[in-house]
């Protein structure tokens, strides 16, 4: 009788190629984008000098570029939001690094901390908001590269869309 004792495995099996997967270059699932997201925000060398602050509008600085996508660095004043807005034919990483963020959707509104990570899918329309009393840095990655964001009007119907860097 065979049991889980008698398995044995002759050889190396790092030396079968067709068992391993090929390491990827570049992200190209949402989990991946989710790891990319997450290991910017962790290395604080790559981003924290370049941020900086406009209380006149919001200020934001592509980061990355890679086959397909972008990774934007963003800056919140105090009440300084994006205004109901959508990301067209993009999906995202929204990834809280600094502060605190709200999120508005139809469905309700969300506390975003530090740390606090949002995936959303193409034409997901909300919109973000510092309403804290302190400044808020955040991490945007955007697949495929952003192109649009069409504003939407409070009641959620899309406003004619222009083309935004973030």
């Amino acid at each position: 009788m065979n049991s889980d004792n008698d398995l044995q495995i002759a050889g190396d099996l790092l030396e079968v190629p067709h068992l391993l997967q090929p390491p990827r270059e570049h992200p190209v699932t949402v989990a991946e984008f989710v790891g990319l997201a997450r290991a910017i925000a962790a290395d604080r060398a790559q981003w924290a000098h370049l941020v900086e602050y406009d209380a006149t509008s919001r200020w934001y600085h592509r980061l990355r570029t890679g086959p397909g996508y972008e990774v934007w660095l963003l800056s919140w004043v105090p009440g300084q939001g994006s205004g109901p807005h959508d990301h067209g034919r993009s999906a995202g990483v929204l990834t809280v690094l600094e502060g605190a963020l709200t999120e508005r959707t139809g469905r309700g509104t969300r506390a975003l901390s530090a740390g606090a990570q949002r995936v959303f899918a193409p034409g997901y329309a909300h919109e973000v908001v510092n309403d804290a009393l302190e400044p808020a840095v955040s991490l945007h990655v955007y697949y495929p590269g952003l192109t649009e964001m069409p504003m939407h009007t409070a009641a959620g119907a899309a406003c004619e869309g222009r083309p935004v860097t973030a």
